[in-house]
């Protein structure tokens, strides 16, 4: 290991055999150092050897509950991908004690890291084909027996990215079943993925006639770049990307765009903190100056449990 001189996350996740989950957590708590290299972290290759030393005889701890485990109160985790979580994160630093980390996992999985007490706010955009409703039927299934707070973060269009020109003439889910069409995808757990997933349900569309369904990006900004450089004809994902990257962009759903906190003693300030920055008017400025973010609902409380 020692011969290369750092790593990203996801290499020392791979190196450990473990989730990049479980390497933030390790950050969180202060027990693998990192440095920053613009918004990417990295970690020395001598630290990395060192904790791998001290820890060959050691035992692990048994998990707490999620809300139960102890945790370093200054420290938060968010999970999710989108650009107006980085401006969250610099807001609850610049107005409280605590210092955020980011983890870019999908909504599913970053709901699942939340429930095994890796991830303190999580962000959300998963549709229900069933109610047509956005995030709590997802929460209401795997946060059982806890409680929580959902509250709003932003509305944006979903789509699909396509050549510039439309040249497949797409304006549909149901057009996704063009033979000659060839797709690009998101990773399992992505919102994107659930979307596209639960659209083909209900419009009784196999994945298995979809050409490149099994080809797969891990963020808005690849997908729509594959379509950019011609390497798939469509893909599934939000309107601020594809006007970052340069396709065409055709609007099929407008998603709510969630964020989710467990309530316990423990995070009260920090779900008063949330609430606060939300609701802020340098927060929906900055947010709205982006363009193509609703704000009409941020702050607001979707749901909340007693």
């Amino acid at each position: 290991m020692s011969k290369e001189l750092s790593y990203t996350i996801e290499e020392v996740s791979q190196l450990l055999k473990v989730s990049k989950l479980t390497i933030y957590d390790l950050v969180k708590k202060g027990e693998l150092p990192v440095f920053r290299v613009g918004r990417q972290m990295r970690m020395d290759a001598t630290d990395l050897e060192l904790y791998i030393n001290n820890h060959k005889s050691s035992t692990s701890p048994v998990a707490e509950p999620p809300g139960n485990e102890v945790k370093d109160s200054l420290t938060l985790v968010i999970s999710g991908q989108d650009m107006v979580l980085d401006i969250l994160g610099q807001h609850i630093q610049k107005h409280s004690s605590y210092k955020t980390l980011r983890s870019n996992t999908g909504s599913l999985s970053g709901l699942i890291s939340m429930y095994n007490g890796d991830s303190d706010i999580v962000s959300l955009h998963m549709f229900d084909g069933d109610t047509g409703e956005y995030n709590l039927p997802y929460i209401k299934k795997i946060l059982v027996g806890y409680p929580y707070i959902l509250l709003n973060l932003v509305s944006r269009k979903a789509g699909l990215y396509v050549k510039k020109g439309n040249p497949f003439g797409l304006t549909n889910w149901t057009d996704l079943k063009h033979k000659d069409l060839a797709i690009i995808n998101r990773e399992r757990g992505s919102g994107a993925r659930i979307l596209l997933d639960e659209q083909l349900r209900i419009h009784r569309i196999s994945s298995k006639d979809l050409k490149g369904y099994a080809n797969e990006e891990t963020n808005h900004l690849s997908v729509a770049s594959a379509v950019s450089a011609g390497k798939a004809d469509v893909g599934v994902g939000i309107e601020k990307a594809a006007k970052i990257v340069g396709v065409d962009f055709v609007p099929l759903i407008t998603e709510r765009y969630d964020l989710v906190m467990l309530k316990s003693p423990k995070n009260e300030e920090l779900i008063n903190v949330v609430k606060r920055i939300l609701s802020s008017n340098p927060f929906q400025a900055e947010i709205n100056a982006l363009g193509d973010y609703d704000i009409s609902q941020t702050g607001s409380i979707i749901y909340e449990t007693y």
